[in-house]
């Protein structure tokens, strides 16, 4: 995994790639502590609501493939720094960090997750002078094989030919100030294997090939930089809203644990 650029990001990069996986029936309320002194430090984190809110269903239709959405509006004038999407009682419990562009004091994402049992899930919204907001939800497990270790979906070969490709689209824009936010979906081929599959046909566990950091820029301007781990679904997806500043392009690059590095450049229609 890349270097991360600011020191506070450096506890979360350690919780992304060590597998912890909690014993079946210990609670998510008795990991939390552990996450939250290891990845906030033990700071004070403040409760979200009317800050942070989460939506994600309460029994998901597939436990591979978990929507977690997360709507942000920061109070007095603070801007956004970072947001945490967190599953307690997964292997690595820290799913996404996004480090967000200056000056939004609102934002919306969203990702989709794998589940590996019933859990809470939770998004932590750091504010550009340190103050930490939560907001958090439980999610039931519908049974079948951990998400962790289940196989990815699709031929293997033909997952392997479509590694990097990329989906984008702008799905509208609304006035905000003087200026327009738009919306845009993103997906990307990538099997985001967790390194816990055994291959049915070696009997070998398939390696660790993860999607490490997504990046998007509005011409020079960061939109977002998210560090990923294995809890991330197959074929990662990311929901964002952006200010559009003028430019007439979005680049994403993708750099995965293979060191392998995909960019392209969308059109994103008129400067606004």
């Amino acid at each position: 995994m890349p270097m991360l650029r600011r020191p506070a990001f450096a506890a979360l990069a350690a919780l992304l790639l060590v597998a912890t996986t909690a014993p079946t029936g210990v609670r998510a309320s008795d990991t939390w502590p552990g996450i939250h002194a290891e990845a906030f430090g033990g700071r004070t984190i403040q409760d979200g609501r009317g800050v942070v809110t989460l939506t994600t269903p309460y029994r998901p239709d597939d436990v591979r493939s978990v929507p977690m959405e997360a709507e942000i509006k920061l109070p007095g004038g603070r801007t956004i720094k970072a947001a945490s999407f967190v599953v307690d009682l997964n292997p690595s419990p820290v799913a996404a960090v996004f480090r967000m562009g200056e000056g939004r004091s609102q934002a919306h994402l969203a990702t989709r997750i794998r589940l590996d049992q019933q859990s809470d899930v939770r998004v932590i919204v750091e504010a550009n002078d340190g103050t930490l907001y939560m907001a958090n939800q439980l999610v039931k497990f519908a049974g079948g094989q951990a998400s962790c270790s289940a196989p990815p979906v699709g031929d293997p070969a033909e997952i392997a030919a479509n590694m990097g490709r990329m989906d984008f689209a702008t799905v509208g824009q609304t006035p905000s100030a003087s200026h327009q936010v738009a919306r845009a979906r993103y997906a990307l081929n990538h099997p985001n294997h967790t390194g816990m599959v055994l291959d049915p046909v070696s009997l070998l566990y398939i390696p660790l090939l993860m999607v490490d950091r997504i990046e998007a820029r509005q011409g020079d301007e960061l939109v977002f930089e998210m560090t990923g781990s294995i809890t991330l679904a197959q074929n990662p997806a990311i929901e964002f809203d952006f200010v559009t500043n003028g430019a007439s392009e979005m680049s994403i690059s993708v750099h995965d644990t293979s060191g392998a590095v995909w960019t392209r450049d969308f059109p994103i229609g008129p400067a606004g």
